[in-house]
């Protein structure tokens, strides 16, 4: 039992996140209680509606607060429906990556049985460095990386650094240590040399400091292949942040859909449990979006913050999630996307009484 009362941000965004988020915090106030583990759970302004109560879609009152926080849930955001100037700008998910320097976007996919996965056995972790690369909204300190110098010609910088690559690396090989003792790192050093060579060079570099690690590379290219083909044989892949987003979407679908493909944003301080899908407008407000992603993100910030606290109660809380999540489905229930007809309230009730019946422990 945890002695320690942990504060947790809630921000709900746009689309199915006012459905998927709420299911994800039922879920994990119920495996806390069965921990023994206190969470305080504080909502907070963000997306559409506070544009329409604030004026902007990520107000400075959310960032303060989120600043005295032990993490934070945020639901997906449909920055593309905002009106001018808020659509044009960094969306809510970027701004607040940018603004708590989440350098490491981790990515986990894993199959779930029941679920329609390609591959039944995949489970291998992305780990994406998200602060510069190919990105154009997030690789320079003020206005992007995207321009257009004529109206017929459009420029990108791509950015790579040695202290970025570095940080990041060493988050991989720490959870590869803590996996299966294997990392691969994803590149395309044959043509973008200097770029994704240096990411490579200083990932290789990283490696000597954990001569129990087994290490790979391939260019990205092949690596979309060996995924399809043979997922089950890799553990934890460090990318540049284009090639890790494309990447993770395509393990998300491979073990089973984006539905389940959880995700956290970090820092070396703080880091925002964020489902890896978009906010699906087409289905909000149906009751049939799928919150396994969104429940097992957060699973995966109670993991990070038992690490980083030492509070083992925590990292339970996390395993009771997950559990209670791959009974549920296995058992036939889940949502339409994965074979399924269960409601997200029914599919959230499934699980919460798998932890409360004692099976998700």
């Amino acid at each position: 039992m945890s002695s320690t009362t942990y504060r947790r941000g809630v921000l709900e965004g746009d689309g199915i996140g006012p459905e998927i988020v709420p299911s994800a915090v039922e879920i994990a106030t119920a495996a806390a209680r069965t921990a023994g583990v206190s969470v305080d759970w504080v909502t907070l302004p963000l997306c559409a509606t506070a544009i329409e109560t604030h004026g902007t879609p990520v107000p400075e009152e959310t960032k303060e607060a989120l600043a005295g926080l032990d993490g934070w849930y945020l639901g997906p955001h449909d920055s593309v429906s905002y009106p001018e100037p808020h659509k044009s700008a960094l969306n809510p998910s970027g701004t607040l990556r940018k603004h708590f320097r989440l350098f490491a976007n981790i990515r986990p996919a894993k199959s779930f049985p029941g679920a329609k996965a390609v591959c039944d056995d995949a489970d291998l972790v992305i780990v994406r460095e998200n602060t510069e690369g190919f990105y154009a909204d997030r690789n320079t300190f003020a206005g992007t990386g995207e321009f257009m110098p004529t109206p017929d010609t459009a420029i990108m910088l791509g950015i790579i650094t040695r202290e970025a690559t570095e940080r990041v690396a060493r988050v991989a090989f720490d959870l590869a240590r803590s996996r299966r003792k294997k990392l691969t790192i994803v590149h395309k050093a044959n043509v973008l040399k200097l770029t994704t060579g240096l990411f490579r060079t200083v990932c290789q570099e990283v490696a000597a400091d954990y001569p129990d690690v087994t290490v790979d590379d391939f260019h990205i290219d092949a690596m979309t292949v060996h995924l399809v083909r043979r997922a089950q044989d890799f553990d934890v892949i460090v990318t540049e942040n284009m090639f890790g987003d494309i990447l993770s979407d395509l393990a998300g679908e491979i073990s089973g859909s984006l539905g389940t493909a959880p995700s956290i944003n970090a820092s070396a301080t703080t880091a925002m449990a964020q489902a890896s899908h978009g906010s699906a407008p087409d289905i909000a407000g149906r009751n049939i979006a799928n919150p396994v992603a969104m429940i097992l993100s957060g699973a995966m910030l109670f993991e990070w913050l038992a690490a980083q606290h030492g509070d083992d109660a925590l990292a339970t809380v996390a395993k009771v999630i997950e559990k209670g999540v791959a009974d549920a489905i296995a058992s036939g229930t889940s949502t339409r996307d994965l074979g399924g007809s269960a409601t997200t309230t029914e599919f959230t009730a499934a699980v919460i009484e798998a932890i409360g019946t004692g099976s998700g422990r």
